[in-house]
């Protein structure tokens, strides 16, 4: 592992095979009476957030927590930034204070990365998503639940290696569609992206995914269907008709996900817009994993800072030694 995680394209395979393992061994803390390793004690983690987020951020928090590290939040919102302070003076405070991590959701697209590479700070920078740009550890933990459910069925795996997964919708805007896609590639997936050709990005024929304007083609030979919400906050001109007519086409609705072999999962990055990119009948699925993302979240995070702030021995050894 590096010193900091900004870019799905920072993992290896084998980066990306081990946070995956090490999620598994946290995910078996969740079921213990006392849900906490003394494997990060006396470290800070902190969490850096000027956009507003309610998953993400609670998710870093409760992982830096299971883990006994302290947790400093720090919201843009009442802060000195809304008061014109900039990055470099808010990094060298949180230096001053001690941070072993920063976790930073920012809307400028390359914050993170100015933040790991300008010197201000001394602690690993992990992205938890920046503008349009990346959120990597959503990416580690949708492949995570990826393999879980698809252990479930039967299918050993340690990676995703043949599996074919289509993401679907607002990719021009999706961060977590760049990462997943860079993600399930370095782990062997074939990826394909499906979208109105308004939200497809410019240069996308040179990601490593297949695009296609047809949802109806791809979904009888996907093992999993990642619906991604339409971002209206960040859209700024009319991308496509109407509402029921982007529903009509790319919605996934009972009719669709019947089409799926009957193993694929339907997944969701949340928060989700029901009606518009998912029905109700679909979200409340046995077949939806969006609250399963949720609880993975978690164990996923707890690898990713234990690796980074903790050593690269198996998580049941360090506790064993404690």
């Amino acid at each position: 592992m590096k010193r900091h995680l900004i870019s799905a394209t920072d993992l290896s395979h084998d980066d990306a095979v081990l946070i995956l393992d090490t999620a598994e061994e946290m995910g078996r803390i969740a079921d213990r009476p006392i849900k906490k390793l003394p494997t990060l004690r006396g470290r800070t983690v902190v969490n850096l957030f000027f956009e507003d987020s309610t998953r993400t951020r609670i998710s870093f928090e409760a992982a830096a927590k299971r883990l006994s590290a302290d947790v400093i939040n720090f919201s843009a919102k009442g802060s000195s930034v809304s008061k014109g302070e900039s990055l470099k003076d808010t990094a060298l405070t949180l230096q001053a204070m001690g941070a072993d991590a920063v976790v930073i959701r920012h809307h400028d697209s390359g914050a993170p990365h100015r933040l790991a590479t300008s010197g201000w700070i001394g602690g690993s920078v992990v992205n938890a998503g920046d503008g349009t740009h990346e959120h990597p550890t959503q990416a580690l933990l949708d492949a995570y639940t990826i393999r879980r459910r698809l252990a479930a069925s039967g299918a050993a795996c340690t990676d995703l290696a043949g599996r074919r997964i289509t993401i679907v919708g607002d990719i021009l805007h999706s961060r977590v569609a760049r990462s997943n896609v860079q993600l399930l590639h370095t782990l062997g997936a074939e990826v394909t992206v499906v979208a109105p050709p308004t939200l497809v990005p410019i240069g996308v024929e040179h990601w490593p995914c297949a695009v296609s304007y047809d949802l109806d083609a791809v979904l009888p030979k996907s093992d999993a269907v990642m619906m991604l919400r339409v971002q209206r906050e960040r859209m700024n001109a009319a991308y496509f008709p109407t509402e029921r007519e982007y529903a009509r086409r790319y919605g996934l609705d009972g009719d669709r996900m019947g089409r799926m072999p009957g193993h694929a999962v339907v997944m969701h990055p949340g928060p989700m817009n029901r009606g518009m990119e998912i029905t109700a009948e679909v979200a409340d699925s046995p077949r939806c994993t969006a609250v399963e993302q949720v609880t993975n979240g978690v164990s996923v995070r707890m690898a990713v800072l234990y690796l980074l702030l903790g050593g690269a021995e198996p998580a049941a050894t360090k506790e064993t030694h404690e």
